[in-house]
């Protein structure tokens, strides 16, 4: 199979969302990172995703839809609250989780009963979910533990042969998977994986937000997970990636104690001229650090890095969701300097 590299033209989106609806796989951009999209009630379509990504049966996928009216084509029992967060945030990356409709296979939900939803901001998605006239199962792009694309170069890498076609809809604007929450009681909500909604933005609409302790800790095998992106070691690239959590001082000196062929830092705008190795920066903040995490972590392979340093970005806002990626890139290796 040839994987054929599309535009956004009129003509290309009609032709993917065509492919779509013959129970083909599209490489689709959304403003977090590229999807893997499939026809979310089409169960053979969803096993192609999972083939396509070596992804485990137990890892949920997340259903996008192009309009609030197809929410209740894949989710029940949807409580007040979450209308008022898809007024907030939709379309954006949220996901909400909510009992899911029959019509919804169990491999789409990952064996669960419940699935998470969301309207993805790009128009893009928007557009190629409207024209093939169902919700779109989409996993990120990537083969399954590592990082997520976030152009369609990255995803072509990963997928050509794979896949039926990929949309390129230029680089993604937020750079990380949407913030998923489940609803507690009648006016609350967990955040299950952190994302570019934050804590602070989900207080302004729930009287109550926390944050699953899953988020900072590994799952143990065997345990259910709820969200996709917190089981396994994920978004990971070739090399070993450890996270050293101090002053830049206490980050150069433990680099330089333990400097060998194809060792690399990662650092914050700003750092490297201190350091004996090769480095690469990730951004002056948690935004800047979202949008470019996962292009970086690919592009310390392609410089064949074998052993990366890590500075830990802040652990609050936006922060938080690069702290959780990172974390999980370096199977949950952190040093306290």
């Amino acid at each position: 199979m040839n994987t054929q590299h599309l535009t956004s033209s009129p003509d290309d989106l009609q032709y993917a969302a065509k492919l779509l609806q013959s129970g083909q796989i599209v490489g689709m951009p959304t403003e977090t990172v590229y999807g893997l999209a499939a026809d979310a009630l089409n169960p053979d379509a969803v096993k192609k995703v999972f083939e396509a990504k070596g992804r485990p049966a137990d890892n949920p996928l997340i259903v996008h839809i192009a309009a609030l009216e197809q929410i209740s084509q894949a989710a029940k029992e949807i409580p007040p609250l979450a209308y008022a967060l898809a007024e907030a945030f939709w379309p954006g990356p949220l996901t909400m989780i909510f009992p899911k409709q029959a019509q919804i296979p169990m491999i789409t939900s990952g064996g669960l009963d419940t699935v998470g939803v969301r309207m993805p901001a790009h128009p893009i998605a928007q557009e190629l979910i409207r024209l093939a006239g169902t919700p779109i199962a989409a996993p990120s792009g990537n083969r399954s533990g590592y990082p997520s694309p976030t152009t369609a170069e990255h995803m072509l890498r990963d997928m050509d042969g794979r896949i039926a076609a990929v949309v390129d809809g230029g680089a993604c604007s937020v750079g990380v998977e949407s913030t998923v929450i489940a609803f507690e009681g009648t006016d609350g909500v967990r955040i299950l994986r952190p994302g570019f909604i934050t804590k602070e933005d989900l207080q302004r609409v729930a009287s109550a937000v926390t944050i699953d302790p899953a988020i900072l800790h590994d799952i143990q095998s065997g345990q259910p997970v709820r969200s996709p992106g917190m089981k396994y070691q994920h978004y990971s690239p070739k090399a070993n990636v450890t996270l050293l959590d101090g002053s830049y001082a206490a980050f150069c000196a433990y680099v330089h104690a333990h400097q060998q062929e194809q060792v690399y830092a990662l650092v914050f705008d700003g750092e490297g001229q201190a350091l004996d190795v090769p480095f690469l920066t990730y951004g002056s903040n948690s935004q800047e650090q979202a949008q470019q995490l996962f292009s970086k972590l690919r592009e310390l392979d392609d410089d064949h890095a074998v052993q990366v340093y890590v500075r830990v970005p802040q652990q609050d806002g936006i922060g938080l969701a690069v702290y959780n990626r990172l974390i999980r890139a370096a199977g949950f290796e952190v040093i306290q300097l």
